[in-house]
């Protein structure tokens, strides 16, 4: 078996898919979106493209390890996106050749449903904004009685902010317990945005409502700086969706520095590095909730990984995540679960004429961020 081909689609806003076709017809879907950076990874594609032509696509450790160490410059976002979606993509031609779902071939699941979260929040305290939360958590609780969910501040944050600006967040997130009540678990992304003394402030006004987890409180160059804020803070806190492959997670590892690890299955390095991030945290105790707030593929993707992790905690999983119009059929979430899924490769079917028809995009995390009271460059 060769690969034959390898083709790129851009269906969605923040949706980028690569197709490998193989000469014995099989192929596979994988997801190469890089927010922020809508050509890049496209051309990285490409430029891998004349090594896999003519290759075996069931030699996936082998690839990956030429793609990753070919190059006098290893690593970084772009290479890696690439290099995640095509893994995918090679993950899903295995499982069909072999006629099982990819998680079998990566050792067995040891579980039976795997466990997501979605995205609500209150973001506003006036009557409309509350109005539209109310909305949108009742949609998710009749689409699948979701029972843990991910919220954020929310705007341009400096080193400090005043008093009102501090409270504002805290009495949403307040809110948003007493809406949900203490079955229901509630995790908060600070995007970067903190230094570490403003996020060791804002996590001790929210210990009281006891978060899941604060997700990136500080930028993610400095693991000392996460470090700190873990140490002095009472709950869990999450890192990683910009973190890549194993190298880049071992300094946070050592040093103990978050409770969760979220490496992107779209970024990291694929099925392949996602499941070895997740078996290296294992030894130190620490879960891995991986982040995916892109297309369905990689939310696919993110699954087979999932069911076969013993120290797996949670899945990230936005709305277009469930399918998005790309699949033939949606994934169904179940009492904030979904099942495992039975079809071979990546478990789902493609409707390719709609990821062929739909090929506007819009890069909705491109553009220029600046805060309004001075004109500084702050973090989206």
């Amino acid at each position: 078996m060769k690969i034959t081909q390898i083709e790129q689609f851009h269906p969605l806003p923040r949706v980028r898919l690569v197709k490998i076709t193989t000469d014995g017809g099989l192929t596979g879907w994988g997801e190469t979106t890089l927010e922020g950076k809508p050509l890049s990874t496209t051309a990285a594609v490409d430029e891998l493209t004349a090594y896999f032509i003519g290759k075996n696509p069931l030699y996936i450790e082998h690839h990956w390890q030429q793609v990753y160490r070919s190059a006098f410059f290893r690593g970084g976002n772009v290479l890696m996106s690439a290099l995640s979606g095509i893994d995918q993509a090679l993950w899903d031609i295995a499982g069909k050749h072999f006629g099982v779902p990819v998680y079998q071939i990566l050792g067995g699941p040891v579980r039976q449903r795997l466990r997501v979260y979605a995205h609500w929040g209150i973001g506003d305290l006036g009557a409309e904004g509350l109005e539209q939360a109310r909305k949108r958590l009742e949609l998710l609780q009749k689409r699948g009685q979701y029972q843990a969910y991910k919220s954020g501040p929310g705007g341009f944050w400096r080193g400090h902010e005043a008093p009102a600006i501090i409270d504002n967040f805290v009495k949403r997130a307040y809110l948003m317990r007493e809406w949900v009540g203490p079955e229901v678990e509630l995790a908060f992304d600070f995007h970067g945005k903190m230094t570490p003394a403003l996020a060791g402030e804002i996590c001790h006004e929210l210990k009281g409502m006891r978060p899941m987890f604060v997700e990136e409180p500080v930028p993610q160059e400095n693991a000392d700086g996460l470090r700190w804020v873990a140490d002095h803070v009472p709950f869990p806190i999450a890192t990683g969706e910009r973190l890549l492959t194993r190298w880049g997670f071992r300094e946070v590892l050592e040093k103990q520095a978050a409770a969760f690890l979220q490496p992107d299955v779209s970024h990291a390095g694929g099925i392949t590095e996602l499941k070895k991030i997740a078996n290296m945290a294992e030894v130190y105790y620490v879960h891995v909730a991986p982040h995916c707030a892109i297309g369905p593929v990689a939310f696919a993707a993110s699954l087979q990984v999932d069911a076969v992790c013993p120290n797996f905690l949670i899945q990230e999983q936005i709305d277009q995540g469930l399918g998005g119009g790309l699949l033939q059929e949606d994934w169904q979430v179940k009492d904030g679960h979904i099942d495992l899924p039975t079809r071979p490769g990546l478990g789902f079917a493609i409707d390719e004429e709609a990821v062929r028809r739909r090929c506007e995009y819009a890069e909705e995390l491109g553009g220029e961020f600046y805060h309004p009271a001075d004109g500084s460059v702050v973090d989206w």
